[in-house]
């Protein structure tokens, strides 16, 4: 058997003022409309909310997601229990 495992895709942030961010490392979009956004990213869960979101780029392959509206705030979500969080709170 073979122990090898994939490198762990690069993860980076690019945000420009409030009106353009850049996502590398996305391996899926789980939710999103025009106040919020969820990814599943290499480094854990990513929550994205706003006003008028939109995106406009998004490449699984190379990993990458460009989101275009007001961004508000930027959020990791941690992988405890499930408990009611800010999920629920946003799509709930």
């Amino acid at each position: 058997m073979n122990d090898y495992t994939m490198p762990q895709a690069a993860h980076r942030l690019e945000l420009d003022g409030r009106e353009r961010l850049t996502v590398s490392g996305v391996e899926d979009v789980e939710r999103f409309d025009e106040t919020g956004i969820v990814m599943s990213t290499s480094v854990g869960t990513l929550v994205i909310t706003g006003e008028d979101l939109h995106i406009g780029q998004l490449s699984l392959d190379g990993g990458e997601l460009h989101v275009d509206g007001r961004i508000d705030s930027v959020t990791y979500e941690d992988q405890g229990p499930a408990r009611g969080g800010f999920f629920s709170r946003l799509f709930g």
